[in-house]
């Protein structure tokens, strides 16, 4: 009923304006955003690439963005685990991709896919624009949980927004059951060290709980002064 007495209000305007006004309208909270989570090695960015292709297979125009810190298999592509590519823009925040891109070409685009999701400080704001304002379709993949299992980044804090949520899951490297958190196979406490295999392996409920108990009391040997010691005991945990 509001749309259509905004119309019946936007007929008495000049009708270049009034035509604005409505297309503008019409774009407005058209848009869609679909979440893809999961812990390192379950497969979210492959998940995201094959969204991403299939929205171009159906005639739609694409732009896939990640963050610039993530150099591990190529800077400018979306690289997944298994070596797929995918050619995309780095940057270091998202609002500012339309600038960067061209305001004309952002405009024409109609689904925007964000990998690494996680390093993005703005990615709520980003998204808020790009669904609700700009009317277009963003697919995001990204971690849930860090190597603490604490919230990491902005990802959860899209999930009110979202109208799809896929919760991903790896196979745990210890027993082959389903994993559902990152553990970290290092001492280092800093919560964006980006690394692949070398550094995290994806793990079941009891193995992170079992092998973060080891992990923890290696740190403390750390603080000891006996790093040999303490690398033993990591070593011998994973």
């Amino acid at each position: 009923m509001a749309t259509l007495k905004a119309s019946f209000l936007l007929k008495t305007l000049d009708s270049d304006v009034g035509g604005d006004v409505l297309s503008d309208l019409e774009r407005r909270g058209s848009g869609a955003i679909h979440v893809i989570m999961g812990p390192m090695f379950s497969g979210k960015s492959t998940s995201l690439l094959r969204r991403i292709k299939s929205e171009i297979s159906d005639g739609r125009s694409v732009a896939m963005l990640k963050s610039s810190k993530d150099t591990r298999y190529a800077k400018d592509s979306v690289v997944t685990h298994d070596g797929i590519g995918f050619p995309c823009w780095a940057l270091p925040d998202l609002m500012s991709f339309p600038e960067k891109f061209g305001q004309d070409a952002y405009n024409k685009l109609d689904v925007i896919g964000i990998d690494e999701a996680q390093f993005f400080g703005d990615l709520y704001e980003f998204c808020c624009k790009v669904a609700d304002d700009d009317g277009k379709t963003v697919i995001v993949a990204g971690l849930d949980g860090d190597y603490l299992r604490r919230s990491f980044g902005a990802v959860l804090d899209i999930i009110p927004i979202a109208d799809s949520v896929t919760k991903l899951t790896a196979r745990c490297e210890v027993c082959g059951h389903k994993a559902f958190f990152t553990l970290r196979k290092n001492c280092d406490t800093r919560t964006e060290l980006i690394g692949g295999a070398d550094v995290y392996m994806p793990v079941c409920r009891k193995h992170y709980i079992t092998n973060h108990i080891v992990i923890k009391a290696s740190k403390k040997v750390l603080e000891d002064s006996d790093k040999a010691r303490a690398v033993s005991c990591v070593a011998a945990t994973i």
